[in-house]
Order: C-alpha cells, then structure tokens, then sequence
C-alpha cells in the first residue's frame, strides 16, 4: 500500500533521538555561556549569611551590586566560573527530554507529536534527574567553582585550578562518595524546573499558535512562550536552588567511624529546615533576582535557540 504524501511529510521531518538530542544540547551550550555570568552572582548571594539570623555584614548588597564587584575584582574570567562544567550539564538534560516525551507519549498510546501536559512535564522531570544524576560531579564543582572569590569571599571556599583538577582533587580526598555528594539535592533542583521548564513553553507556544495570537514558527511566538516558561521555573525551583548550592559548596567534616560528611545539612530537606528556622522564607529565596536573570534570558536563548536551530536543520536536511 502506497504511502500518501501526507505521511511522508511527517516521516521527513521527525527527528531521531540522536537527532534531537545533539540540536538541543547545542542550544543549551549557546544559552548557559549567556546566562552563566548571572549564575555565578546568584551563587554567590544565596551562600551570602548562611545559617545567620540577622547582624551579618553583607559583602553584596543586591544582584547588581554583586555584578559590579566581582567585575571589578575579578574580571570576566570571575564572571564566567564554572563555565566548562556548566556546558556540558545543559546539554545532556534538554537533549533528554524530547527522547523521553515521544516515549512516554507511545507508551500511553498518544501520538508522538502531539504536546500533553501530563506527558510533558513527567518526561522534563524524568529528564531532568537523569541529567542531574549522571551529571552530579559537574553540578558539583560548578557550584564551588562559582562559589570561589579570591576578593571577596563568601560561604566555604574551594579553589581548583580546573574541572579536572577539581574532580581528581575530590575523588583524592573522598573517593567515588565525595563526586556523589548532594545527589539528592540536584534530583529535586533539576526535576521541579525541567517538570515545569518546557512543558510550560510548549503549552503556552502552542495556545498562542491556536488561538491566533501569534503565528507558528517565528521569533516573537518562541521569545514569549520562552519568558513564561522562565518566570514558571523561578517560582517553582528556587528554593531547592538554594538548597542545592549550600549543600554542594558546605564544608565537610570527619566522623568518629572516618566517614565524610557535610558539616551543615543531611539532606536538602534538613538544609531547607536549618535555612528556614535561621532566615525565614526570605532565605530561601536569597538571589532569586539573580536567578531570573539568569534563568530568563537562558530558557528564552535556550528555547527559542532550540526551535529555530530544529527548523534551520529540518530545511537543511530536507530541502524541497
């Protein structure tokens, strides 16, 4: 039976898992080199009086404020900390997550192109501890490497002279359970914001597309449907971020048995406690200015980087 041209359309244009995953860890690589700057202030200003009740001497007194210091003493290269282990954790979690969609989706019995929320946001949480798990030790030591001032200094300090320096450096001290540490902590961080992150860009793409309000497949329809999406993963992840930065750069002490562990926080539950009794709420939400600039503009030039290198390919390796 002959196919109809209808379907060999949709055939042409789907991509393969390898296919998907490549364009969207080349988008995410492209967004956290603009948004890492940002990342490294709200790093900074969530470390900032840790545990402290009120009376600490504040080094930073806002987002801005942290920018210009840092850019001051440290230049772009403080700026730009963590960079390297940065890249690559961006680019496996979004290359992820349209893999896990159509899967989940065929597993349901529902087309693979078509966007359900339920679908979508169980394959961006899938997603996204899949990435946090595999990419623990990278999460790791771009925190610390954020963390690190050589000027002005806030929370534990940890100074590697690179990635790999920092890896062997850990796993020298700690072996595989220091490389491991705050696994926990990374699955929630980056399941609540991949869970929200683009299931929330598709839904709203795809109600603007529908009712008429923008048209499909253009900058303006990507740039809007990528800000809400931003402003959903601040809320949502925030806290845990918060979490997930103290229990990752916290010093480590040694028990009586000779076993590593954190010197603050068990868990990130017992961090968001602790954090929560000596700060408030407003502690766990320290640098969230800083977090939607930096999670802003990266879901936007993720996203909308995403779509537009996805067509760009599409009309490349299928040209009419």
């Amino acid at each position: 039976m002959a196919s109809s041209p209808n379907s060999e359309a949709r055939a042409a244009a789907k991509l393969s898992t390898t296919e998907g995953f490549i364009l969207g860890g080349i988008a995410a690589c492209i967004a956290v080199t603009i948004s890492n700057p940002a990342e490294v202030i709200k790093t900074r200003l969530q470390l900032q009086g840790e545990l402290a009740k009120e009376g600490v001497v504040r080094v930073y007194r806002h987002a801005p404020d942290a920018f210009v210091k840092t850019w001051k003493n440290e230049g772009l290269r403080g700026l730009q900390r963590g960079l390297g282990p940065a890249i690559l954790l961006n680019g496996s979690r979004l290359g992820f997550y349209e893999p896990f969609r159509r899967e989940i989706n065929e597993l349901v019995g529902q087309s693979p192109e078509e966007q359900i929320p339920f679908t979508s946001v169980l394959a961006g949480a899938s997603s996204g501890a899949v990435g946090a798990s595999l990419g623990n030790p990278l999460f790791l030591i771009k925190a610390r490497m954020q963390a690190y001032s050589p000027a002005l200094p806030v929370g534990a300090q940890h100074y590697y002279k690179s990635s790999f320096d920092a890896l062997s450096t850990i796993y020298r001290a700690e072996r595989l359970r220091g490389l491991v540490r705050g696994i926990d902590a990374a699955i929630l961080r980056t399941s609540m914001g991949s869970s929200v992150q683009l299931p929330s860009y598709n839904f709203t793409k795809n109600q603007l597309v529908k009712r008429g309000i923008l048209p499909d497949n253009s900058a303006s329809t990507f740039l809007a449907s990528s800000f809400v999406s931003g402003a959903c993963v601040c809320v949502v992840m925030q806290p845990a971020d918060t979490a997930l930065t103290r229990m990752y750069n916290q010093p480590t002490t040694q028990t009586a048995e000779g076993k590593v562990v954190g010197a603050f926080y068990k868990n990130p539950i017992d961090c968001l406690w602790k954090t929560f009794k000596a700060e408030g709420v407003r502690g766990w939400y320290k640098g969230s200015t800083a977090h939607f600039l930096r999670i802003a503009p990266h879901t936007i030039v993720t996203l909308t980087a995403n779509d537009i290198i996805i067509n760009l390919y599409k009309k490349l390796r299928d040209p009419r």
